[in-house]
């Protein structure tokens, strides 16, 4: 999927906001990559009759960024614009067979409309994107995913739900591309794309004797429809697979419920844990968006003291090792290595200690952070 920076690009696009009930905070990174090919949505209310519907959504394209940006912009309108959602009546509660067939065919029919546009009917871009949304009614979350972005949702501190990705290595997917033609060599589909769903791709939506939901490469979402619990439920994550590659569904729900004690700030937090799947390796564009529910974890002022006087204490350590150290024979290990004796005696807890962010420079950029150096540790 293209080549690397020979180094990452680290500024990130926050955005934060609430509405019915929901406050939700989003960070995006550019990374490794060449370029920035993954985009976003986050509408707290919908149009019309669905004001107390709410619909947030992550896109991750390949190939360029065409199609992540029109999915961004163009998804929900086709979704809302289908038969099933025009009969919707906000005084009714509408079937929720109607409402999945709705985003359905909202999925469909964007993937048609993009076909048509000049740039992708002939071939000069080749785009495609992976998409995971979520819509929030009163009394349902609907859960879409279309490739190998993810969202779960965090209920009583633990993973209740979660999407499951679109690989071509699937029985069913990998089923459908052998009976459209196709195989799967190296994990791929014809040893090409890494996903098996998505919209756009059209090079791998050729047969004209088949449907579009029986192609190589399907624009089909998987739906599923989770019953909204008012008092248990608290966190919702959508990111791409940036973040999902080098952090477990688990690993995520922990460093939630551990930060969201410390900081208000849900952007802050999308940021740090960007920051984090950095160190760990991903290579990948990276977006996340964080939507918390009235239940999810509140700000605790003893852990939000604590963490601050951990981040003083930390930085203070770090700059004084630096300033024994020329700038360039310094290593991420060394800093480890000299942190190792005093993260001990600061705390017991080591989830709560590696939730830490003290900057780490060299030659004038920012390498890492202590969130990062901690996560070594633990």
């Amino acid at each position: 999927m293209g080549g690397l920076l020979s180094s990452p690009k680290t500024d990130k696009y926050n955005e934060t906001g609430c509405g019915n009930g929901l406050r939700y905070g989003i960070s995006s990174m550019q990374g490794w990559r060449l370029s920035m090919e993954d985009s976003h949505c986050a509408i707290t209310q919908l149009p019309g009759n669905l004001k107390d519907w709410s619909f947030f959504a992550v896109f991750d394209g390949h190939a360029g960024a065409l199609v992540s940006e029109l999915c961004a912009t163009e998804l929900l309108k086709c979704i809302v614009d289908t038969e099933e959602f025009k009969k919707i009546n906000p005084d009714l509660a509408p079937s929720l067979q109607e409402v999945e067939r709705g985003i359905r065919d909202g999925f469909l029919s964007l993937d048609d409309r993009l076909r048509h546009l000049p740039q992708l009917a002939s071939g000069e871009d080749r785009s495609g994107s992976t998409a995971v949304c979520v819509l929030i009614t009163p009394k349902h979350i609907f859960f879409a995913n279309c490739g190998d972005s993810r969202a779960i949702l965090i209920r009583k501190g633990k993973v209740a739900f979660a999407t499951v990705d679109h690989k071509p290595v699937n029985p069913n997917e990998k089923q459908r591309i052998q009976n459209a033609g196709g195989s799967v060599i190296i994990q791929r589909v014809n040893g090409s794309l890494a996903v098996s769903r998505s919209l756009g791709d059209y090079a791998f939506k050729a047969a004209k004797d088949l449907g579009p939901t029986e192609q190589l490469i399907s624009p089909e979402p998987e739906i599923t429809v989770v019953d909204r619990d008012k008092d248990l439920d608290e966190i919702i994550v959508l990111a791409c697979d940036g973040i999902w590659d080098v952090l477990t569904n688990e690993e995520i729900c922990s460093l939630l419920q551990n930060r969201m004690r410390c900081v208000d700030d849900l952007s802050m937090i999308c940021n740090e844990t960007i920051d984090m799947c950095l160190y760990k390796g991903s290579s990948d564009n990276m977006s996340m968006v964080l939507v918390a529910f009235d239940p999810a974890p509140r700000v605790d002022p003893t852990c939000k003291t604590e963490d601050e006087n951990l981040e003083s204490v930390l930085l203070q350590r770090t700059k004084e090792f630096l300033e024994k150290h020329s700038k360039t024979e310094v290593t991420t290990e060394m800093v480890v290595e000299d942190l190792q004796t005093s993260v001990g005696s600061l705390s017991s807890s080591e989830n709560w200690l590696c939730n830490k962010h003290v900057y780490i420079y060299r030659e004038g950029c920012v390498v890492m952070t202590n969130w990062t150096i901690l996560a070594m540790l633990l």
